[in-house]
């Protein structure tokens, strides 16, 4: 009975994904739990507090009781508003409106002792996602009109006590992505910039991750995670549409593009001031750097083995920390905080795409946990992230590959508002 409590919990969830994603820093989604929103995911990978510690440390399941589920959804609303300076656009002009909008997070998570030292879990979340589109037209058009981003992932993991101390655990990702990319065709003339080019595709692939969680002393513990990189062979169609689709010589073709994903390493620790009092730290890495320019190449066709679209991302890895608290109100009560620094990808203005207008961002985070019955919890976090002013000065008029696409020249006012919600039961 306990395990199909589990499987049709998260079953229901899995459902859920065809709703719209936003993106954190590049297009990571760290809101993969409500408890942890709190405190700006300090301490992520050794608080083990509910069965999410699935996704952030699979080890974490040997501190949760026999049979446990969190079901959990995340509201983001990012906003991204573009003021023109200098662009070089063509036919094209306009500032596009706001790039950002309401987005939905589900996910869902449970976990079960086996043994009194081996714990099975699964959990499906969305590791990764990017939605922004635009107004048509605007000065970017030619460049980006909407980008959309999916991914769903099914994260079955282990977890093994090896002693009082220490336990380890992994898990497998089972993950597909889904691409949806559209562009004016030109900047050159009305027919052009009327017409549009779209990319559609998506895969499947198979990645993996391992944690570790160490009760240092009675107040401290410790936790390491990472999860791998994943690499996409995304296989879709590439279609013009508008004015020129008739004329356009390439034609609606199959097209692929190679994308890989990009790893990441938490080191968390977790301190028991007093009764009533735990503080939080966390550091992670993500090798954002695995990007350095996605081709989108046809693949059937007169124009087969040609380059069609070039996204030249030349990421950089990031770094990001963060610290939180918990204060334990009364036995039902519990109040969180916490502050990060994100790191973006985007090494600056001439390599900021227009279809991802990101920049290093502040995390500013509270929530509160109500146990309002035995083994029953609901946990509530709210994040403002406050993005600092964003150049961009991405030319795209001279080189082949992006010939006629314009100058975008000026900067995006960007912020983004999380609002989470999570139930948690144990058996």
């Amino acid at each position: 009975m306990k395990k199909t409590v589990v499987a049709q919990s998260v079953a229901l969830v899995a459902g859920l994904f065809s709703m719209g994603h936003a993106g954190a820093s590049g297009f990571q989604l760290l809101e993969q739990d409500a408890s942890g929103l709190g405190n700006a995911y300090a301490g992520s990978a050794a608080v083990a507090e509910d069965a999410g510690t699935i996704y952030y440390n699979p080890a974490g399941m040997t501190r949760l009781k026999d049979m446990e589920i969190s079901l959990g959804v995340a509201a983001i609303r990012p906003s991204y508003k573009y003021n023109n300076g200098n662009s070089t656009s063509g036919v094209l002009n306009g500032d596009g409106g706001d790039a950002g909008g309401v987005s939905a997070l589900p996910n869902a998570y449970g976990s079960y002792a086996v043994s009194k030292n081996v714990y099975l879990g699964v959990g499906v979340g969305a590791p990764f996602g990017l939605r922004t589109e635009y107004d048509n037209p605007w000065v970017g058009a030619a460049q980006s009109l909407k980008f959309d981003i999916k991914t769903k992932n099914v994260n079955p993991s282990l977890a093994w006590r090896v002693n009082d101390k220490l336990s380890v655990g992994g898990g497998i990702n089972v993950q597909k992505i889904d691409i949806d990319y559209s562009r004016a065709v030109s900047v050159a003339a009305p027919s052009l910039a009327a017409s549009t080019a779209r990319f559609k595709a998506d895969d499947t692939a198979t990645g993996w991750n391992l944690g570790a969680i160490y009760q240092a002393s009675q107040s401290m513990r410790l936790g390491v995670s990472y999860r791998s990189a994943i690499k996409y062979k995304v296989k879709g169609n590439l279609s013009v549409t508008g004015p020129v689709a008739a004329l356009n010589a390439a034609g609606t073709s199959e097209a692929e593009a190679q994308v890989k994903l990009p790893s990441t390493f938490i080191l968390s620790v977790v301190q028991q001031l007093d009764e009533r009092w735990e503080m939080l730290g966390d550091i992670s890495h993500t090798s954002w750097s695995d990007i350095h320019e996605v081709d989108i190449i046809r693949s059937s066709g007169a124009a087969a083995g040609q380059v069609a679209q070039v996204l030249d991302t030349d990421f950089r890895d990031t770094w990001r920390v963060a610290l939180g608290g918990t204060y334990r109100v009364n036995d039902a009560w519990r109040a969180r905080f916490g502050i990060a620094y994100d790191q973006s990808p985007v090494k600056g203005a001439s390599t900021r795409l227009v279809s991802l207008p990101d920049n290093d961002r502040v995390w500013l985070s509270t929530g509160a946990q109500w146990a309002f019955a035995k083994d029953s919890r609901l946990d509530l976090g709210l994040t403002y992230l406050y993005i600092h002013k964003t150049q961009v000065h991405n030319d795209q008029t001279s080189s082949t590959a992006t010939a006629n696409r314009g100058l975008v020249d000026g900067y995006f006012k960007g912020s983004v508002w999380v609002l989470a919600m999570q139930y948690s039961q144990a058996f």
